[in-house]
């Protein structure tokens, strides 16, 4: 017997009879779920466990390389609003093509998690969590399928993070000597599911939407915790956190002498140091690693 090393699930998005795949997709993951609780009382004595279903729930995580798309990402979890969810196999030109196989599914999900990663001269990534709303269904067979071209991909992009020195100053200092750097931004989903619909599928309602930053990078001497090296204005990371109060925040992609110069934002916002991590091994690179914390709301490029 022909034994197949596995199948080609895909997860897309869907606006107007048409599916979007998620581009470059490392690895997708479906988890069903239901949810239980024990029904067993003070008359079954010993191990008389009795699980009941309370409810069902689902959620999707996609992990992928490339985040060329990162305002897009930034835009669609701060919408706050549901989207057309479909997991189905996928053929023909990059695996991108889907198949309308029996188990394909679909349902209403609010994307809840984005983490952009940007890793300098290494892959760039995104990893996505849909938390699903309601239930899932069969996939119409009217539904149609839209490529999405791989195209040309470079294994890193130059992105780097800019601060400002408090919080009306623009971020024009950059994070110099940066290895790498990421932005989470995560929503608080709340369970709206009551007692008439028990059993049944949970209903997520958005609640809050918070986000952080992380840097990590090299502490070289007159480098990265100065304010300024051959005449390029650095972040002084250290007096940023001795301050304790929000700055300005830019990512950007970068350009010219050492990666230094701003050029198309991604983002913006305003942050706190929260935590600033200075490690220093024997016979070992130093490094620090910031942790900052998102305040108030983040700005998306257009």
């Amino acid at each position: 017997m022909a034994t197949l090393k596995g199948q080609n699930l895909r997860i897309f998005t869907e606006a107007d009879s048409e599916l979007t795949v998620i581009g470059m997709a490392t690895n997708c993951t479906i988890t069903l779920q239901n949810n239980t609780d024990d029904s067993s009382t003070k008359d079954d004595v010993g191990m008389a466990s009795k699980p009941v279903t309370t409810s069902k729930s689902w959620s999707v995580q996609v992990e992928s390389l490339s985040v060329v798309d990162a305002a897009a990402m930034l835009t669609a979890i701060k919408s706050k609003t549901p989207f057309s969810l479909v997991w189905d196999e996928t053929g023909t030109t990059d695996n991108q093509t889907s198949q309308k196989a029996t188990f394909a599914r679909g349902g209403q999900a609010f994307l809840n998690d984005v983490n952009l990663t940007f890793n300098d001269r290494e892959n760039s990534a995104k990893q996505l969590q849909f938390s699903g709303s309601g239930g899932i269904s069969t996939v119409p067979s009217a539904y149609t399928t839209e490529v999405i071209s791989v195209g040309s991909y470079t294994k890193g992009q130059f992105v780097r993070l800019f601060l400002g020195s408090d919080n009306t100053t623009a971020p024009a200092k950059v994070i110099a000597a940066a290895k790498q750097l990421s932005l989470h931004v995560s929503m608080q989903l709340e369970n709206a599911t009551t007692k008439d619909t028990t059993g049944d599928w949970e209903i997520q309602e958005p609640v809050a939407l918070s986000y952080d930053i992380t840097t990590n990078a090299l502490v070289r001497s007159g480098d990265s915790i100065t304010s300024q090296v051959q005449a390029q204005a650095l972040s002084d990371i250290q007096t940023i956190y001795e301050d304790g109060t929000p700055v300005k925040w830019v990512i950007a992609n970068v350009s010219g002498a050492n990666q230094r110069t701003k050029g198309t934002v991604i983002a913006s916002g305003s942050c706190v140091l929260q935590t600033l991590t200075i490690n220093a091994q024997n016979r070992a690179n130093a490094t620090y690693t910031a942790q900052l914390q998102g305040y108030g709301e983040y700005t998306v490029a257009a």
